[in-house]
């Protein structure tokens, strides 16, 4: 669904609002519906708010009229990219309940958020209710630790694939390039055996990174100066990123970030980041411009529980990520880019990189303002 919701379609769902006001026990007049501390919303399965209840609009910081008859990602979500779905609204076409913990920026908080279809008397579902339940931090680091396992149990799976791919495309390459050895210069034969030889390492390469992902390449780890390997990996992109006319700012503790780590690992995900920031900023801004920046921090920090660790901020000014997404941001394969602009490999590897070092990678963004990732690795002590 589009950000902006055209004047006819705001009508219509003016008109539905109103029409459903004596029917629906959500009306807008309702003390109880009033009464009700969390935010509700009740929507069109096409995603259009029709009414939405007074803790709703001030979680939202906004009047009625500025919700009433726009889009439901617009409002709880910040919007979304032209060439991806929102998945809330993609499901709320089914007519289906839910229950999901999510990101809502719209709302400024994390949330339970409870989809409940309201059916009519002919069992036709006109309208759906959203009732948004803010999570306590215990419920925020219980949705951490189900993440971590989903995404553990995604690079066994990968892992388990790369290792029954790896072994044929190897013969398949291996074959191919003796039949290449002895076919005639210059043939028709010859090149379509070239194709087969460069189409069978790029699946092996495919492999390579998921048995990355999956946290299978050896590890050689050494203290190292993490603020050394953000300076290292800086100097490799300096030059394009002003020639795209991105400004980087660095901000360092005076203190050590030391770590037990692989520096050439570390660099690429360092890399791997400011590529995506890159590609943020370009998107949002094509030409020059004072706001298309980033933002780079490197500071101990002690977590919750007393574990000392080196954070890692990269902050970009770009397009922002759709918050219906961040959920699956680290799968394989998955990626925000137009298609043929990126292959979801980089994030994920990344993700393996940073857990087999002990650490976690987290994102936080909002549609249009900004995206920033945080490493966040264990310090050495040294």
């Amino acid at each position: 669904m589009s950000d902006t919701i055209g004047d006819s379609e705001k009508q219509l769902a003016l008109q539905e609002c109103s029409s459903l006001q004596d029917s629906c026990p959500a009306g807008g007049g309702n003390e109880l519906f009033q009464a009700i501390q969390d935010p509700v919303l009740v929507v069109t399965p096409n995603g259009i708010i029709i009414d939405a209840n007074n803790a709703a609009l001030n979680a939202a910081q906004k009047s009625r009229s500025e919700i009433i008859g726009k889009g439901i990602c617009k409002i709880i979500h910040g919007g979304s990219s032209p060439h991806l779905k929102c998945p809330l609204e993609e499901f709320l076409l089914t007519c289906s309940p839910r229950v999901e913990e999510s990101t809502l920026p719209g709302l400024s908080g994390e949330y339970l958020l409870t989809i409940t279809p309201v059916k009519d008397q002919d069992e036709t579902v006109r309208k759906i209710l959203l009732v948004a339940r803010e999570l306590t931090s215990d419920e925020m680091r219980k949705a951490d630790s189900i993440r971590t396992a989903q995404m553990a149990a995604i690079g066994e799976l990968a892992a388990g694939v790369a290792h029954e791919v790896n072994n044929p495309i190897t013969g398949i390459i291996n074959f191919a390039q003796l039949l290449l050895d002895d076919s005639e210069k210059d043939s028709l034969q010859e090149e379509l055996l070239g194709r087969i030889v460069d189409e069978g390492e790029r699946i092996a390469s495919i492999i390579k990174n998921l048995l990355s992902f999956a946290r299978e390449s050896e590890n050689d780890n050494e203290p190292i100066e993490m603020v050394q390997v953000i300076q290292d990996s800086l100097s490799l992109v300096e030059h394009q990123f002003k020639k795209d006319g991105i400004k980087i700012s660095t901000e360092y503790s005076a203190e050590s970030c030391r770590i037990n780590g692989n520096f050439r690992q570390l660099q690429q995900v360092i890399l791997n980041l400011l590529s995506n920031a890159r590609f943020a900023l370009n998107e949002r801004y094509p030409n020059a411009s004072p706001d298309k920046k980033i933002e780079i921090t490197c500071y101990p920090f002690i977590r919750e529980g007393g574990q000392p660790v080196t954070q890692v901020s990269i902050k970009d000014t770009g397009t922002g990520i759709p918050q219906g997404i961040l959920n699956r941001l680290f799968d394989p394969f998955f990626t925000t880019k137009p298609s043929g602009k990126g292959t979801g490999l980089g994030l994920s590897i990344s993700y393996g990189i940073i857990q087999d070092h002990g650490g976690v990678i987290k994102v936080d963004s909002i549609m249009h303002q900004y995206t920033k990732m945080i490493v966040e690795i264990p310090s050495s002590g040294a």
